[in-house]
């Protein structure tokens, strides 16, 4: 595959206007998939859980997921929509491995909600409305994993596998209308519109929202138009990205593809493309098919959906409080600067930021917890910090160092024993015997023994030059096994330090 060549990110805003749309695909956390009684569990056995209805195997008929149409409302009221007085499912049909029944569940010209809105807000405070034209409702596709070949991609495979546990797992998708004047910021926006959907779903409870896994993945469109043209360009449409970065990255990627492939007398073509993690690339995948192309027309086995009125409103008044104005109150109640507010959030530990503070510790002691150890040791293991230790083990390490039970160095130790599966915090404290000496006995004993051995430290300390006690508080900590509060050593080393030089020196003996 030749390499694509790129335009200076800063050279393509000048010649062209970006234009963009998002199609974002939620993946609903359902016992069940959305037409039939399969179980919707992500991990299981390859083709464990599919069924004729499932499998488009002949007499298998569809019956709608009531839980699925719920959740699909209320996010749609969460977006700012209107809910449809009545919907509808219809087919679209097109040939794909991965899709058993040559034809996907989908909602076409009567979606359940559309018209909506959402204000993000990106990093330099800039307000950017995002006009939503539709949520609908569908079922998603299986999923293929190529062998052979280079990393797993499709390029130069031997052959593909496919899983159809996923296919019928219920989906909503998120259309936006056009998104222009985003300029620069146009990848930023990208990254922080998804972010946003991710966070409304996860407050809603309406799906894991773990996007690794697959359960939020975004299609982003990009086009140029030249300055000063209003035609818009021929899109192209990066699938099944997932994750934040990269979408920042992809549409950055193709903002610079496009602007030097037209430069330089090139065409885009309406395609499909796919995003490489590993190059930060995109390569053609199949030409992008128009809406007649996939000869849509109504399901017949399966009803319109027509929800009450009152059940809609029903619904709005479950709706959580909008991520944007939990995020403006906890910083406040927290007194975070916007450094270490980002912080929390760019490394989705607000929840469990939220879940420590409230279980009793300190706000700026469990930020410091949670995005320096913990976050240090998930980064190490490959998994997620919240699946270390919970909030409450973390509330009750941060009391036991308040309590001078621990010091920081300590908690480290006790913190290795929790994840390790040893027990509370207190346990593995008593455990390991990690608690700091709080007697003075030891600790003088310690001290006189590292004066002794170094006079000439001594002698520094009783000229005043107080930073030699250094040297002795670091060897009563190493004697201690670091569990000394060093604050405490360094006050007795003084002390003591004085005390010897308050002793009179020794006679010489006569020779």
């Amino acid at each position: 595959m030749a390499k694509a060549e790129l335009m200076d990110y800063d050279k393509a805003l000048e010649l062209f206007e970006p234009v963009l749309g998002f199609e974002v695909h939620v993946e609903l956390n359902t016992k069940t998939k959305m037409f039939c009684g399969c179980a919707n569990e992500f991990g299981s056995g390859a083709n464990t859980n599919t069924c004729p209805t499932c499998l488009g195997l002949p007499g298998g008929l569809p019956q709608v997921n009531r839980q699925a149409i719920e959740s699909s409302i209320r996010l749609g009221l969460a977006l700012g929509c209107e809910i449809a007085e009545t919907s509808r499912f219809a087919r679209k049909n097109y040939f794909y491995p991965d899709t058993a029944k040559n034809f996907q569940t989908s909602q076409y010209d009567e979606p359940i909600a559309f018209n909506g809105q959402l204000t993000i807000e990106l990093e330099s405070g800039r307000q950017v409305t995002v006009d939503i034209e539709r949520a609908h409702m569908e079922d998603d596709a299986g999923k293929l994993t190529h062998m052979g070949g280079a990393a797993g991609r499709i390029q130069g495979a031997d052959y593909s596998l496919v899983d159809y546990n996923r296919g019928g797992v219920p989906l909503v998708e998120i259309v936006t209308q056009m998104i222009e004047g985003g300029e620069a910021d146009s990848p930023e926006i990208g990254k922080t519109y998804v972010a946003a959907i991710r966070e409304i779903v996860k407050a809603l409870g309406v799906s894991n929202a773990r996007m690794e896994e697959g359960n939020v993945r975004c299609d982003a469109n990009v086009s140029l138009r030249p300055r000063g043209s209003n035609i818009l360009g021929t899109r192209t449409e990066t699938k099944n990205v997932n994750s934040l970065r990269s979408v920042e990255r992809a549409v950055r990627y193709e903002i610079q593809r496009q602007a030097a492939l037209l430069h330089a007398g090139g065409t885009i073509t309406q395609e499909t493309r796919h995003w490489h993690e590993d190059t930060g690339t995109t390569s053609a995948g199949r030409p992008k098919s128009d809406a007649d192309d996939y000869r849509y027309f109504p399901e017949p086995d399966l009803v319109p959906v027509a929800p009450s009125r009152a059940w809609v409103e029903e619904l709005r008044a479950t709706l959580p409080e909008p991520p944007a104005a939990r995020r403006k109150r906890l910083q406040a109640a927290w007194g975070f600067v916007n450094l270490e507010f980002q912080d929390v959030v760019n490394s989705d530990l607000l929840d469990v930021l939220e879940a420590t503070i409230a279980a009793g510790a300190p706000a700026q002691s469990a930020r410091k917890w949670w995005t320096g150890e913990i976050a240090r040791l998930a980064n190490a293991a490959g998994v997620s910090a919240e699946s270390l230790v919970t909030p409450a083990q973390v509330a009750a390490l941060i009391e036991l160092i308040t309590d001078g039970t621990l010091t920081d160095r300590l908690a480290r130790q006790v913190l290795e024993g929790v994840i390790a599966g040893e027990g509370t915090p207190s346990e593995v404290v008593a455990s390991r015997g990690l608690a700091v000496v709080s007697d003075d006995g030891p600790l003088i004993a310690a001290i006189d023994e590292a004066l002794a051995g170094q006079p000439d430290v001594l002698a520094k300390i009783r000229d005043g030059k107080v930073q030699a006690a250094g040297a002795v508080i670091g060897a009563v900590m190493k004697a201690m096994r670091g569990q000394a509060d060093a604050a405490r050593v360094r006050e007795l080393v003084l002390e003591r330090a004085g005390s010897a030089a308050a002793e009179p020196a020794p006679s010489e003996s006569a020779e």
